[in-house]
């Protein structure tokens, strides 16, 4: 039997470096350029960040969840969330580890479905960190739902056009190209009839109608677009996968994104939490500093105990991952955490705020973007309730009906039996009375 809750020393000293750079290296672009983050970057920011993405390299951190032949160090998913926590505290920090979402999820099903013309194309690119992709899959009407989706896609001769409106596709305006998930067949079962296209960017017939931003985002600005395939033509080489094959890949695609999202959250609650501490150790009022008072202890004790058992469950299915290799077999574990991630983000982040008083709730300070991401996570690769509704049916798998009109632990029942097997021994105490 092999348990321990240890990193061996070679990478816990990867980590340690991975902590101290993120903090003196990365976080402070996240202040000067916030925007560019999903940007292919000009000459400037190019002398700015190649320099750090080298030095990733230089320890064998880059892309640490994808194999050697790809550019990785084929780590897994378990090193991957060690190192995620560290790089969730700054938009910046995935990007110049190579493991930016939603890219991470888009190399992972080309690897796994391109050929080889798309692989060269496409994947080198962007495990090169040259350039960002887009998942286009929700649609305006049907949401995440696939069952919803009008998006089609239609031969004419040995091409296909591909006509419909997505919705919220992340990183458009600056992705090289996109992968459109589409209505190929009508006539059966939405997850037997549907496809994915690799569509470049320029190509005509996108129209990206206008940038959706979140919550505290001007309006008209932001990087989730919605987009009309209007009449796009695409030669027969652009279909990822077999034909019809698309809700398998996506499950592929979203099981590794929904981890890979927790796992940044811990990153993100681990730094409100840190600043709730310091907070409480620094502020002095009525009469005592706010770490004296009862209701702020309760809010660090109920936040440290949150974000624990969340961090052990998201290291938990991590291994799961690498043991297994196959999501679907994983399945409930990672709707699990996907269910739990916004709450524990949500309120760790909404204590700090109120920790942190009228400053906590200003745009000084960055509890209230985390707390809108906190909504975000709720609803990026399937809604909570969706993923409760994976839970449940996973875990109700594993259990029977009760045989008899009374439940298997009714007292009665279990008395009764417990006195039959004991029959011989409970009559001879009777005698012995």
């Amino acid at each position: 039997m092999a348990w321990d809750f240890e990193t061996e020393p070679e990478f816990q000293a990867r980590l340690d470096w991975a902590d101290a750079f993120v903090r003196e290296e990365v976080e402070p672009l996240d202040l000067l350029w916030p925007d560019l983050v999903f940007t292919p970057p000009d000459d400037t920011l190019r002398k700015v960040i190649d320099p750090l993405k080298q030095a990733v390299r230089a320890q064998g951190l880059w892309a640490t969840h994808l194999g050697p032949e790809l550019g990785g160090q084929g780590y897994g998913q378990l090193k991957l969330s060690l190192l995620n926590e560290i790089l969730g505290r700054s938009s910046w920090a995935p990007v110049i580890f190579g493991c930016q979402a939603p890219d991470t999820g888009n190399a992972e099903i080309i690897a796994h479905y391109g050929t080889p013309e798309q692989k060269e194309r496409y994947l080198r690119p962007l495990l090169d960190g040259e350039v960002f992709s887009c998942y286009s899959m929700t649609e305006p009407e049907g949401g995440a739902d696939p069952t919803q989706f009008k998006t089609r896609a239609v031969r004419d001769g040995d091409e296909w056009v591909l006509e419909g409106w997505k919705f919220f596709s992340s990183n458009a305006k600056t992705a090289s190209f996109f992968i459109v998930m589409a209505v190929t067949d009508p006539d059966v079962s939405p997850y037997k009839g549907m496809s994915m296209f690799l569509v470049p960017a320029g190509t005509q017939g996108i129209e990206i109608v206008r940038e959706v931003g979140l919550g505290t985002e001007p309006l008209g600005e932001g990087s989730h677009a919605l987009i009309h395939y209007n009449g796009v033509r695409l030669p027969a080489d652009a279909l990822l996968g077999a034909e019809n094959q698309a809700f398998a890949i996506a499950q592929t695609r979203l099981g590794g994104g929904r981890i890979h999202h927790a796992m940044r959250t811990i990153g993100q609650s681990k730094k409100a939490l840190d600043m709730m501490c310091e907070r409480a150790l620094s502020r002095y009022t009525q009469g005592g500093m706010l770490s004296d008072k009862q209701f702020v202890q309760g809010y660090i004790a109920d936040s440290y105990a949150q974000l624990t058992q969340f961090r052990l469950f998201v290291l938990y299915t991590a291994w799961e991952i690498d043991k297994y290799n196959d999501y679907r077999r994983v399945r409930k574990d990672i709707a699990a955490i996907k269910v739990v991630m916004p709450s524990v983000l949500h309120d760790i982040a909404s204590r700090a705020l109120q920790v942190h008083g009228a400053l906590g709730a200003s745009n000084e300070m960055p509890f209230s973007k985390m707390i809108n991401g906190a909504f975000v996570m709720g609803l990026a690769d399937g809604p909570t309730e969706v993923h409760k509704m994976t839970v449940a049916r996973q875990v109700l798998r594993d259990y029977q009906p009760s045989d008899d009109v009374w439940p298997s632990e009714h007292l009665p029942r279990k008395l009764a039996a417990a006195k039959a097997k004991f029959a011989a021994y409970l009559e001879h105490e009777v005698g012995n009375l």
